[in-house]
């Protein structure tokens, strides 16, 4: 075991001992200046913080909810309506190996099914895509439109049927 000296100090050489010294000296004077400036300080607020601009921000609410907003009733909204606020989640993207919506290669096979077997299969959902899409709402009119619409923007040369179309006029 190794003996300690009572009398001994951590500082062993002079370059040490003028270091703690003036470690001493600026410490309290650095914490003084910073205690008397935290003491002396004036708050101060925003001047605009009163404004009616800022307080209306500040208390606006965090959500809306809206029944019944201005939406086309049913039976009347357009393809393009209904792709951008349904079909275009997984259709834009291709999730779940949805056909992506401008890619003709993955649209072929079903264009050759048809209008009818298009709307069919919509009608009941097919793998991960659930009946009308998801959408209760969509009548088998407005789920033609969507089709024949994401159809002919993949290749296809479908045709709105005459008796949809005297429904949408």
């Amino acid at each position: 075991m190794s003996t300690h000296d009572q009398h001994s100090s951590f500082i062993k050489t002079p370059q040490q001992l003028i270091v703690v010294i003036l470690l001493s000296f600026v410490v309290p004077i650095v914490s003084i200046v910073l205690l008397v400036k935290l003491v002396l300080s004036q708050p101060s607020a925003d001047p605009g913080a009163l404004a009616p601009e800022a307080v209306a921000a500040r208390i606006q609410p965090v959500a809306r909810i809206e029944f019944g907003a201005a939406a086309a009733p049913a039976g009347a909204r357009k393809g393009d309506d209904i792709v951008k606020t349904t079909c275009a989640a997984c259709h834009q993207a291709g999730v779940a190996n949805a056909p992506k919506i401008g890619d003709r290669a993955s649209w072929a096979p079903h264009i050759k099914e048809g209008l009818n077997g298009m709307l069919a299969t919509a009608i009941k959902g097919k793998g991960a895509m659930p009946p009308r899409g998801g959408d209760a709402s969509l009548t088998d009119a407005e789920l033609t439109r969507a089709i024949i619409f994401m159809a002919n923007q993949s290749g296809g040369q479908l045709k709105e049927p005459a008796a949809a179309q005297k429904k949408s006029k």
